[in-house]
């Protein structure tokens, strides 16, 4: 794999990750005001900077995981979403204040293991 195959791949996996969380974000908010301020969830959803700023990144990443895809194997591109598994539990924890358990830590880190054993198997 080359250096800009490399980087376009994990700016992919790390700009689905920001707009998961953006995603979160917005919908929490969106939740909120609706519970409290009565309409509904979707149109305060519509209405969030949040959530629309989320899914305008999250559709950058999907056009960057695109191009990922026309150079990169498959087999070797989809394990990196394990390192947003891994963004994801570490984000959700600090910025979005979510509680994660030593389970949760344990699993994600089990699930990036598998991502550096199948790129150790690349290698050789």
């Amino acid at each position: 794999m080359t250096l800009p195959s490399l980087l376009l791949l994990l700016f992919a996996v790390f700009s689905s990750a920001g707009g998961q969380i953006m995603l979160k974000h917005g919908m929490r908010s969106a939740a909120a005001a609706a519970e409290h301020g009565g309409g509904s969830v979707a149109m305060r959803a519509a209405a969030s900077p949040w959530v629309i700023l989320g899914l305008l990144v999250f559709a950058v990443s999907a056009v960057a995981w695109m191009s990922t895809l026309a150079k990169v194997p498959l087999n070797i591109a989809y394990p990196f979403n394990a390192l947003g598994y891994l963004l994801i539990v570490l984000a959700s924890s600090t910025v979005l204040h979510e509680r994660t358990s030593a389970w949760t830590w344990g699993g994600s880190l089990m699930v990036v293991a598998g991502l550096v054993t199948v790129m150790a198997g690349q290698q050789g």
